[in-house]
C-alpha cells in the first residue's frame, strides 16, 4: 500500500530542482559580508534570491527581508509594529489567525494592550468594514491573514488594508498558506508587512520572507552585525535563500497548471466522498463559491466521528492527513478556527483538512476516495458503497 500524502498546508515534499539549485551553495563558502571572491560569489546569490521574491511577489529588493520562516516573519512583524518605547497601545486581529500571530498577540495583551478580535462569519470569512470599525486612535496596528491554513479561506485583506491607510494603521498579513498557492502582490495589497514561508510552496524548511514597505520603522528584536538594515542581524543562510527563490519561480511558472489542476482534483476528492457518503455523512467546512478559497485545500467534517480516531484510521489506512494546524497538532481543544465559524459540536471535533500538492496525482485522489470511504464505513460500523470514478 503505497502512502498518499494530502498534508501539504503543514508542509510540502522539497522540489528536487530546488534542492539542485541550492546544492552549490552548500558545498561552497563564502560569507555575503565577506570582501574576496568567495564571499561576493556569495553576495550574488543572495542578492538574485532577494530580487526574484521581490519581482514575484510586488515588492522591491530592500524590502525583503530573509527568516528562518513563517513563525519568526509573523513575530518580527507583530512585535515590531506594536513598538518598544511609550505605553502599550491597542491592536486589531481575527479569531482565525495561526498560531504564529495568536501567540504574540496575547503576549502584547499580557502586557497591557487592548485587542479587538473581529468575527468571522459561517464560512469564517471576515467582514474588513466590520474589522475597521475597531480601529482607535492608539491602535497600533491590524493584523489578518491573507488565506486560512485550515479551510482556506481567503480574507479581504486589500480591502482592510485600504480602510486602515486612511487613518495611518499599518497592516500585517499572514500570507505563509498564500504565497505559492495564489497570485499574491505586496504593492497591489497595500499591506505593511507581509509573511511568507518556503516550505508551504516545495522549498527548503528553515527560511522565510517578511516584506516590510519601504520607509516603515519596525523595530527589531535581534541586535548584532547589522545585516539585512538590522532587522534581521546574523550571517546569512545564502543556500536557504536561493532555495526559497527557487521554488517560488518554479511555483510562478507553473502557476496557471498548478491551480487549474488542483481545482480539478479538489473537487474530485470532494465530490468522490459526498456522493459516497452523502451530503449528511460529509460537509464543507468553509466558503462556498470556488474564488473565496486555495485551490488545493479541502476541509471536511464528518458528523458525530471522533476526529483522533478517524486521522489514526486514516494514518493506517496510507493517508497523511490534518485535524487543523499543524503547529497546534498537539491541542485537544477544538480548533479555533471552526469554533469561531460556530461549526456544529457534531462536526467540530471530527472535522478533517485534506491538502494538495504539487505532486499530488488524479491516481492518489481517487485511492484516497477509496481508502477514506473505507476507514468512514468501518468507524461509522457500517460498510460504505465504492468511490465512484
Amino acid at each position: 500500500m503505497h502512502p498518499i500524502y494530502l498534508d501539504h498546508n503543514a508542509t510540502t515534499p522539497m522540489d528536487p530542482e530546488v534542492l539542485e539549485a541550492m546544492r552549490p551553495h552548500f558545498l561552497a563558502g563564502g560569507n555575503a559580508e565577506s570582501r574576496h571572491a568567495a564571499g561576493r560569489s556569495a553576495r550574488r546569490a543572495w542578492d538574485d534570491a532577494r530580487e526574484t521574491v521581490a519581482q514575484i511577489l510586488g515588492a522591491e529588493p530592500s524590502e525583503v527581508i530573509f527568516t528562518s520562516g513563517g513563525t519568526e516573519s509573523n513575530n518580527l512583524a507583530v512585535f515590531g509594529l506594536a513598538g518598544a518605547e511609550g505605553s502599550p497601545g491597542h491592536v486589531v486581529s481575527s479569531p482565525i489567525e495561526h498560531p504564529a500571530i495568536v501567540e504574540p498577540v496575547a503576549r502584547l495583551e499580557a502586557a497591557g494592550f487592548a485587542v479587538d478580535r473581529a468575527s468571522v462569519d459561517a464560512q469564517g470569512l471576515v467582514d474588513a468594514a466590520a474589522m475597521a470599525e475597531s480601529f482607535r486612535d492608539d491602535t497600533r496596528f491590524a493584523t489578518l491573514m491573507l488565506a486560512n491554513n485550515e479551510t482556506g479561506a481567503l480574507q479581504p485583506v486589500g480591502s482592510l488594508a485600504a480602510l486602515a491607510v486612511e487613518r495611518g494603521i499599518p497592516v500585517h498579513t499572514d500570507a505563509v498558506q498564500a504565497v505559492g498557492r495564489i497570485p499574491v502582490d505586496f504593492r497591489v495589497l497595500g499591506v505593511t508587512t507581509l509573511a511568507a514561508s518556503a516550505h508551504k510552496f516545495h522549498g527548503p524548511v528553515g527560511v522565510g520572507v517578511l516584506l516590510v514597505k519601504k520607509g516603515v520603522r519596525l523595530g527589531s528584536r535581534l541586535f548584532g552585525g547589522g545585516q539585512q538594515q538590522g532587522r534581521r542581524p546574523g550571517t546569512v543562510a545564502v543556500p536557504l535563500a536561493v532555495g526559497l527563490a527557487a521554488a517560488l519561480r518554479r511555483w510562478h511558472d507553473q502557476a496557471e497548471i498548478r491551480t487549474a489542476r488542483w481545482k480539478t482534483l479538489r473537487d474530485r476528492l470532494e465530490s468522490a466522498l459526498i456522493a459516497a457518503l452523502g451530503p449528511d455523512r460529509v460537509v464543507r467546512n468553509g466558503p462556498v463559491a470556488d474564488g473565496a478559497r486555495l485551490p488545493q485545500t479541502i476541509n471536511l467534517g464528518f458528523p458525530d466521528l471522533d476526529g483522533d480516531a478517524l486521522l489514526m484510521q486514516l494514518d493506517l489506512a496510507g493517508i497523511a492527513a490534518s485535524l487543523g494546524s499543524a503547529c497546534a497538532s498537539g491541542s485537544t481543544r477544538p480548533s479555533p478556527t471552526l469554533m469561531a465559524m460556530r461549526v456544529p459540536d457534531d462536526r467540530l471535533r471530527s472535522s478533517v483538512r485534506f491538502s494538495l500538492g504539487a505532486g499530488t496525482t488524479e491516481a492518489d485522489v481517487d485511492e484516497a476516495a477509496r481508502r477514506i470511504i473505507e476507514v468512514v464505513g468501518r468507524i461509522a460500523g457500517s460498510p460504505m458503497p465504492e468511490a465512484g470514478p
